[in-house]
């Protein structure tokens, strides 16, 4: 990176504003059910506090408004980390104000104090001046660790950084690598694997991809809207219809380019999205009228199969099928354990493939989850993270 990272800073006896996503689902007793985002965060908050820094923590959870939810609170955070660590967290019940700035003045070295949700407070997502300047007030320098919510200009991302020395946490610094590595200079064969519903979501990654990849495979909802653009009858299928002409666009760019643009050649189809509804596989040219595909059929996967064969590094972004539902999943899940198994640089990307590698149990088998969700999205489309341009430059920190 050409950015200042944690490992450029003096920490010791600093007061180290850490932004970190702690955007963690929580079940409806309010306990957590997931902390890789915590877990992906221990790096630079261990590193910061082992060279004697006070590590004040700020994190955003959900869509408040702008005020305060009580079920949106970041206690369960707290606990968790706390046991993550080792050590005692400090919560506190807001992130600005006389209260939080006594506990700040309090830290002795090594204390970790967890500031309430960010997004409490109105001023977060307008990026409000005035209220970066009072979180910013609260450090010494700012490290942003939260790549989840590095395509979001909030004052908590980007605000503060105009106020403090602004480097980069180590857990940024891994996402941005492997990314940059993806997309700028990839172990080729290069494939791509695109899935989920909707064209719409997806369509920046896939032209920016159409560039860089030697093949690149469509799965998901958004193949159907492919398939109709190529003149097939998809049934009741997830088709956009106003996106007919781009995904028409797409393939003669594909085409004109020589790029393999691998298409789904059968599905498994439902007469209804239930788990107990009918379902069987049929040729992708013979979906019944009354049914739907929901997830890609076994002579897909040996055809996707033989393209991840052929592949050094692959980027997968977004799942094969209603995952969500056992008995739509196997495509998915299929692809999750072939690219486990296999010796080619696996990247994953987008919280719904990511979801779906962690369902199949194979995270630890891939080389790359990214934690990113829409900022990893941004990312590959080819578009600027307004919280990555916002760091402070290395060269202007010599």
């Amino acid at each position: 990176m050409d950015k200042l990272t944690i490992e450029d800073l003096d920490l010791k006896g600093k007061r180290a504003l850490i932004k970190v996503d702690f955007n963690i689902p929580l079940n409806d007793r309010g306990r957590l059910t997931d902390d890789t985002r915590m877990v992906a965060a221990l790096p630079t908050i261990e590193y910061a506090i082992s060279h004697g820094a006070k590590a004040i923590l700020i994190s955003h959870f959900g869509r408040p408004g702008g005020k305060v939810v009580e079920s949106l609170r970041l206690n369960p955070a707290a606990k968790r980390l706390a046991e993550l660590l080792a050590r005692p967290v400090r919560k506190l019940d807001d992130c600005c104000g006389p209260e939080v700035v006594q506990a700040v003045s309090n830290m002795s070295e090594g204390d970790v104090l967890l500031l309430e949700n960010v997004r409490f407070h109105p001023g977060e997502e307008a990026n409000d001046e005035d209220f970066a300047r009072s979180l910013a007030n609260l450090g010494d320098v700012f490290i942003n660790d939260a790549f989840g919510a590095a395509h979001r200009a909030h004052a908590s991302t980007v605000g503060v950084t105009k106020f403090l020395p602004s480097a980069a946490g180590f857990l940024l610094v891994e996402e941005m690598d492997y990314l940059s590595r993806v997309l700028g200079k990839p172990t080729r064969p290069f494939l791509g694997i695109i899935g989920g519903v909707k064209v719409s979501t997806k369509i920046g990654v896939i032209e920016n991809l159409l560039d860089k990849v030697d093949a690149l495979i469509v799965g998901g909802g958004m193949a159907y809207t492919f398939l109709m653009a190529e003149g097939m009858e998809v049934g009741k299928s997830p088709v956009e219809l106003e996106k007919l002409d781009l995904a028409r666009r797409i393939l003669a760019k594909a085409r004109r380019e020589g790029v393999p643009f691998l298409l789904p050649v059968d599905f498994l189809v439902v007469d209804d999205i239930s788990s107990n509804a009918r379902s069987k596989v049929v040729d992708r040219a013979e979906i019944p009228a009354d049914w739907q595909g929901v997830d890609i059929g076994p002579a897909t996967i040996e055809k996707f199969a033989s393209a991840i064969s052929e592949a050094r590094t692959v980027l997968w972004c977004g799942p094969m099928g209603i995952f969500e539902i056992e008995p739509f999943s196997k495509g998915t899940s299929a692809l999750a354990e072939l690219l486990a198994s296999s010796s080619v640089i696996s990247v994953i990307g987008g919280g719904d493939s990511v979801a779906a590698v962690r369902q199949a149990g194979m995270v630890d088998k891939m080389t790359h989850v990214s934690t990113g969700g829409g900022a990893t999205m941004e990312f590959l489309a080819g578009r600027k993270l307004p919280a990555i341009e916002a760091l402070t430059n290395a060269k202007d920190a010599k």
